[in-house]
């Protein structure tokens, strides 16, 4: 296993849960939110961290190395952005990696007693934020289902190395890659972007004291 493993992940709470057009919705505007403190309740920080998933996603879509990646797939771009079945899927990767993170920092810790409630939150308030943004309601079933076995499947990848995460994540957004080499470029490329984006995170975490409302 690898830095990413950890057992017992929970199930996403579907309660309150929206999806979205992915890439064409910007990330939600941080004003109104509070700094990021070391002292918050569930809720707060789960908005937060929703917070940051858009907030990373849309850096993977403008910057340049994630971007080179993407044409290196083959994922056809328009004005930037790929289609929505690669813009969802990449959506999926980066909400898992956030997810993850939570759970590495909590599990084992006074604090897992209040992880469920932090994972309400985060996902509650992602999925609002898209609904907000103009989500047909039509969509969402059909999209959670695809969130539940992403994340199901990216959960059995961590627990046997941080490796598999990158190949799993490279099966849903190009599988007609052909050549092992190129496989094995693009997927340590997801895998090192799901441990840039779940270490860190989780280390912070570590610090959190969480509070009443």
């Amino acid at each position: 296993m690898g830095s990413l493993a950890a057992q017992g992940y929970p199930r996403v709470s579907r309660r309150g849960s929206r999806m979205n057009r992915y890439a064409r919705i910007p990330p939600p505007a941080a004003a109104g939110i509070p700094a990021p403190s070391l002292s918050m309740t569930p809720k707060a920080l789960g908005e937060h961290l929703a917070h940051l998933v858009w907030e990373s996603f849309s850096d993977f879509l403008t910057d340049e190395e994630p971007r080179e990646l993407m044409s290196d797939m083959g994922l056809a771009q328009e004005e930037g952005l790929p289609d929505e079945r690669v813009a969802g899927e990449l959506l999926i990767f980066h909400l898992w990696s956030h997810t993850r993170a939570v759970q590495l920092a909590f599990v084992g810790t006074p604090a897992e007693a209040r992880l469920r409630e932090t994972l309400d939150a985060l996902h509650q308030a992602f999925f609002q934020d898209m609904v907000e943004n103009g989500t047909p309601e039509a969509h969402l079933p059909v999209f959670e289902q695809r969130v539940s076995s992403r994340y199901s499947e990216y959960y059995a990848a961590a627990e046997d190395s941080d490796a598999r995460v990158g190949q799993a994540v490279l099966a849903h957004l190009a599988p007609r890659i052909e050549t092992s080499r190129e496989q094995g470029t693009m997927a340590l490329a997801l895998t090192e972007r799901a441990i840039e984006l779940t270490n860190p995170l989780r280390d912070f975490l570590r610090d959190v004291e969480f509070v009443e409302s």
